[in-house]
């Protein structure tokens, strides 16, 4: 994988993605002269067209990116792949036909625009083909060596065999632990030169997976094998970017502190984030009034009570705010006190089921993030008797909150509706690679899967 703005990303999907670039816009020019060479005109120079391309293959990109398309079941299924790929084309093409309309301009013929939508499936769809066939789903994987034999260098071993997994195991090292876990494990006495060792099976990077490190660092090993060009990593670091979250159960304070995130460098970023949270929310606000008018009507109908609720959540620091909601509810949905949302939740009305499948109930918010509370992208804000709660269970919870919180987020895009503590410990190993790793790439990155999340109902309760 490379590091991209600080998010991970496989050599396979960046390589995919710059030649679904190039055949998006030979798609773009294939239909352009198919539709010239109907009304016989002549086609013009090509340089003429490169911006209408480019942006053609650009806002495709983007309708894929939103859609899933680069996600992992969409790279190892070519069903799911043509599914993904029907929507996001078909969603690109109505999105620059819109614009188009919007700005009076004669880039986008309906005609080309059709005959694109077209080609691009059928080259898209070749190209994943192609790509399957000639590279395979390992041909991009960074080729490791583990050190150690024990629970971690187990659990690596689960994380390779994953169809998305991008590294391979070359070998494990049994550093004299108690008791090996991995079958086939190679005693380290066994090895007479570790460099060697490492330079013979071609390994690009050697992971340090010992349960007890105390004492027990090769570092002479280490240092041979850093020296030699092959890249050193440690078990935390590895789960990190294979997962794009923070495993609790092994990082400790010390690596929180010494790793590359948290950077201190953000103002710029912030300033960033900060504007795009008043532009985008003054227009959603004008764009949804009108939805969210017709269902706080309808909720009004459904059930009694008002049609918004307010509740106290814990924002940025650690200072409580109102959020405001459709309410999805009975008023006395809580009349025993504070619960987790459930599975078929009974509590629920009949309008209030079907505002939180599509996240109609979440729009009011954008007022709260106009007002600068909370942002479009960071942790799901919880509620302080929760907070007060999850403090005392996991550890580094309280550091989720050195972010704003947002209407969406790394966790509610990789991780079902949270309701239970378990749950709240899994999102937060989320929040934390968010936190860690935020730049305004990964924000948008999130932006775009969450139309993913909304259209295909996941995670939603």
């Amino acid at each position: 994988m490379v590091r991209l703005f600080k998010h991970y990303i496989s050599y396979a999907v960046i390589l995919l993605c710059a030649v679904d670039f190039l055949l998006l816009g030979l798609a773009s020019e294939v239909a352009w002269r198919l539709r010239i060479g109907q009304i016989g005109m002549e086609p013009g120079s090509l340089v003429d067209r490169v911006v209408s391309h480019g942006a053609f293959a650009v806002t495709m990109l983007l309708a894929m990116t939103a859609i899933g398309v680069y996600g992992s079941e969409a790279l190892r299924s070519m069903r799911f792949a043509a599914a993904r790929l029907l929507v996001a084309v078909s969603l690109g093409v109505i999105a620059l036909a819109f614009l188009d309309f919007i700005v009076a301009s004669d880039q986008f013929w309906r005609s080309t625009l059709a005959y694109s939508m077209v080609t691009a499936i059928v080259l898209l769809m070749a190209n994943r083909l192609v790509f399957k066939a000639v590279f395979g789903a390992a041909a991009f994987r960074r080729r490791i060596l583990v050190l150690g034999s024990g629970e971690r260098a187990l659990r690596i071993q689960k994380l390779s065999e994953r169809p998305e997994s991008g590294f391979a195991v070359a070998g494990f090292v049994h550093m004299g632990e108690a008791t090996a876990l991995v079958a086939n494990a190679t005693p380290r006495g066994q090895i007479e030169n570790l460099t060697n060792f490492v330079e013979e099976r071609g390994v690009s990077e050697v992971v340090l997976a010992l349960q007890e490190r105390r004492n027990a660092l090769p570092l002479k090993d280490l240092l041979r094998i850093k020296t030699a060009g092959v890249h050193v990593n440690d078990f935390s670091s590895l789960v990190e970017r294979e997962t794009g979250r923070i495993d609790l159960d092994t990082v400790n304070p010390s690596w929180l502190i010494f790793s590359d995130g948290f950077s201190s460098g953000r103002a710029v970023s912030s300033a960033v984030k900060r504007v795009f949270d008043i532009l985008a929310s003054l227009l959603v606000l004008v764009v949804t009034g009108p939805v969210v008018v017709l269902f706080a009507v309808l909720v009004k109908l459904d059930s009694k009570g008002p049609a918004f609720y307010r509740q106290s959540r814990v924002g940025l620091f650690g200072v409580p705010f109102n959020v405001v909601k459709l309410r999805s509810m009975r008023t006395d949905a809580e009349s025993a006190g504070a619960q987790w949302a459930t599975q078929d939740d009974p509590r629920i009305t009949r309008i209030g089921r079907f505002i939180r499948k599509v996240r109609i109930d979440e729009l009011p918010q954008v007022w709260t993030v106009l007002k600068g509370e909370m942002s479009f992208v960071g942790p799901r804000p919880e509620r302080p008797e929760f907070v007060a709660d999850l403090e005392e269970h996991l550890p580094f919870y309280a550091e989720r909150h050195m972010v704003k919180p947002g209407i969406t987020g790394w966790a509610q895009i990789n991780y079902p509706y949270g309701a239970s503590v378990e749950d709240s410990r899994n999102k937060l190993e989320y929040d934390l690679y968010y936190a860690k790793n935020y730049t305004p790439f990964l924000d948008l990155l999130i932006l775009l899967q969450t139309l993913r999340v909304i259209l295909w109902s996941e995670g939603a309760r």
